[in-house]
């Protein structure tokens, strides 16, 4: 089960994605080669080999990153899957490469620098919804 992260390039001025016009439409991340470029800057390592996803394997867990095929590339998609808040840096780190907010889609809202409260929470539904599945054992 992974936590999934949006990169948007949205105004660094918002607090919450509420506060957004209900008319606003982001810019593109930016180019395909200058999306990879950039991912390659900051995250030395990234496995960029599939054009359209990357993978970003680390200490703190699995980030697979989710470009696309079209260009110019309108957001970034990572599926997280880790077990430390040691990753949130990592999530961080690639956004402002991409000079991105990043979204947590199972928070609904942005993720600010510092609080992982969001994140906290993905991991404790991750953890009851892991060990009460249909797969456990008495």
């Amino acid at each position: 089960m992974s936590g999934d992260v949006l990169l948007l390039p949205l105004p660094a001025d918002i607090a919450s994605i509420d506060d957004l016009p209900a008319d606003h439409e982001p810019p593109p991340v930016g180019s395909r080669s200058d999306v990879r470029a950039a991912l390659e800057a900051a995250v030395p390592g990234v496995d960029l080999t599939d054009p359209a996803r990357g993978e970003l394997l680390g200490p703190a867990g699995v980030i697979e990153l989710n470009i696309g095929e079209g260009d110019p590339v309108e957001s970034v998609m990572l599926h997280v899957r880790g077990g430390t808040d040691d990753v949130l840096p990592m999530i961080f780190r690639i956004a402002r490469a991409l000079d991105c907010r990043p979204f947590d889609r199972a928070a609904g809202d942005l993720l600010a620098d510092g609080d992982a409260a969001g994140w906290h929470a993905f991991r404790a539904f991750r953890d009851r919804a892991l060990s009460s599945g249909p797969y456990d054992t008495p």
